[in-house]
C-alpha cells in the first residue's frame, strides 16, 4: 500500500481545486473539502458493508439553492484518505484517485447523479 503524508495529500487536493476552470471553481462557494482517514460509523452504515467509500458530498447542490439559501453551514466534501490509499498501486495512482474522487464529489455539488458521473467517466 502506498501512502502520502497528510500535507502531501492536502496539496494534491488543493491542486485539483486550483486546476478547475474558473466557471466551476467560482461556484464552489460555501463548500468545505475535508480529509478524514476513514468514514465515520454513521456514514458507513448508509452503504453496503463491502463498499469502500472514497469520498462523500453532503449538502445542497448548487442548482437547488434558492434565494432563501443563506446562513447555512457549508456543504461538505469528505475525502477518505486511508480508503483512497488502500486502492492505489503507486504514488501516481493515489494522485489520480484523489483527483477522480474529488471531481466525482464536486459533480454531486453540481447536481450530477452517480449514473451521470459514471457515464462521464467519474
Amino acid at each position: 500500500m502506498f501512502t502520502l503524508s497528510e500535507e502531501e495529500f492536502a496539496e494534491v487536493v488543493s491542486q485539483v481545486i486550483d486546476d478547475l476552470p474558473d466557471e466551476f471553481r467560482s461556484k464552489l462557494d460555501n463548500v468545505e473539502v475535508v480529509i478524514e482517514d476513514f468514514p465515520p460509523p454513521d456514514i458507513r452504515r448508509r452503504f453496503p458493508p463491502n463498499r469502500l467509500i472514497l469520498g462523500l458530498y453532503q449538502g445542497v447542490p448548487h442548482k437547488k439553492r434558492t434565494v432563501g439559501y443563506g446562513l447555512v453551514l457549508p456543504d461538505k466534501i469528505s475525502l477518505y484518505k486511508r480508503n483512497i490509499e488502500l486502492t492505489a498501486s503507486s504514488r501516481e495512482d493515489i494522485y489520480a484517485r484523489i483527483r477522480k474522487t474529488l471531481l466525482h464529489e464536486i459533480g454531486h455539488h453540481f447536481s450530477l447523479s452517480d449514473n451521470d458521473l459514471r457515464r462521464m467517466g467519474w
